[in-house]
């Protein structure tokens, strides 16, 4: 077997949310998700950086090609969240609370099927520079 090796591309998107859980009363939400909770939505500029590890190509040198990743990234994430409100303009969250969360596995879910199985899939996200996520967890 040969060995495997990890890539890494940053991105970055910026978008609007409101955390929100609609089983619950305006008290319990705000409670729970405080200034995230706003009704009028507020925004990120989120930091993604995507990482797959794999074989190295023996023809290319290459896990995989780092363009080729970034084409996927954009078409697949980029172009589908960046500036846009999560809760109103995405089908990915009419009706799951868009916390850094769940944002790194619908990106995970979304990118997953477009790589081979030899490689595996790892999310970081960034929603703050102090506050970040990852998916799956190693």
């Amino acid at each position: 077997m040969s060995k495997r090796v990890s890539v890494f591309r940053k991105e970055h998107f910026n978008s609007a949310h409101r955390l929100f859980n609609p089983a619950w009363s305006a008290e319990k939400n705000q409670a729970v998700f405080g200034l995230c909770n706003n009704e009028n939505f507020h925004g990120h500029n989120y930091e993604l950086i995507v990482k797959v590890t794999g074989p190295i190509n023996p023809d290319t040198g290459y896990v995989i090609d780092l363009k080729n990743l970034s084409d996927m990234i954009k078409s697949s994430v980029i172009d589908r969240f960046d500036h846009k409100n999560l809760n109103l303009d995405t089908k990915e969250f009419a009706h799951l609370n868009p916390s850094a969360e769940n944002i790194a596995v619908v990106i995970h879910d979304l990118l997953r099927p477009q790589l081979g199985e030899e490689y595996d899939l790892h999310i970081r996200l960034y929603e703050t520079e102090r506050n970040f996520v990852e998916y799956p967890v190693q």
